[in-house]
């Protein structure tokens, strides 16, 4: 398992990448996690309905190929994307969304912050508030985008929107819970815990793509 951490990136090359990476991958292609820091978006999945982006102002709005609907990622909110051969790691599609929404209530857990994921609303939440959102595609058996998990970031674009399809739905980051405040250890503490929850024991970290 290779992790990629490549910084900040415009949303668009980073998905057209996600894209590529899944369709040219093979059954001995090695399985890969991107952390990646985008530059203010909202993203509308694929059931998406218009009337849940309210004023999108100068931040761009992209339709996208996962499932769910509009949220903002942006500076500060740390992106967690997983390219993997799902029949390869002998997983489902819900096995995976519940390993995500578990690797963000373990590292919350760890700074002392009780956080819980809902049957009815994919993500992570504490006392209602959302602090991490979640959407997958699948594609010839193998995964790509990820989570979005708040960190320490502006949380005012949010008001733009309905967050992933819910009015009045409130956002929160793990700094104002008290929590993980430094996105690079955030990212490494979610990676190492999803690791631990789908059985993936060997990985190493690698910056951008070209290593």
């Amino acid at each position: 398992m290779i992790i990629r951490e490549l910084g900040r990136q415009d949303y668009i090359p980073i998905w057209n990448a996600m894209q590529s990476f899944t369709d040219k991958r093979d059954k001995d292609t090695p399985d890969e996690i991107w952390l990646v820091e985008h530059n203010p978006v909202f993203t509308q999945g694929q059931a998406g309905k218009a009337e849940h982006i309210l004023a999108p102002g100068d931040i761009p709005v992209v339709q996208v190929d996962r499932g769910g609907q509009v949220t903002y990622h942006g500076p500060g909110q740390q992106m967690m994307y997983i390219l993997l051969d799902i029949r390869r790691l002998k997983t489902g599609v819900r096995e995976l969304v519940t390993a995500l929404e578990q690797c963000i209530v373990n590292t919350l857990a760890k700074n002392n912050v009780e956080a819980y994921a809902k049957a009815d609303a994919p993500g992570v939440y504490v006392n209602e508030q959302k602090v991490c959102s979640v959407g997958l595609r699948i594609r010839k058996g193998c995964s790509f985008h990820g989570l979005a998990f708040n960190v320490n970031m502006d949380l005012a674009p949010f008001q733009r929107i309905n967050p992933c399809g819910y009015q009045g739905l409130e956002m929160i980051d793990s700094a104002r819970l008290g929590a993980v405040s430094e996105l690079q250890t955030a990212g490494r503490m979610i990676v190492e815990e999803f690791c631990a929850l789908t059985g993936i024991q060997e990985f190493s970290y690698k910056e951008g793509f070209n290593e």
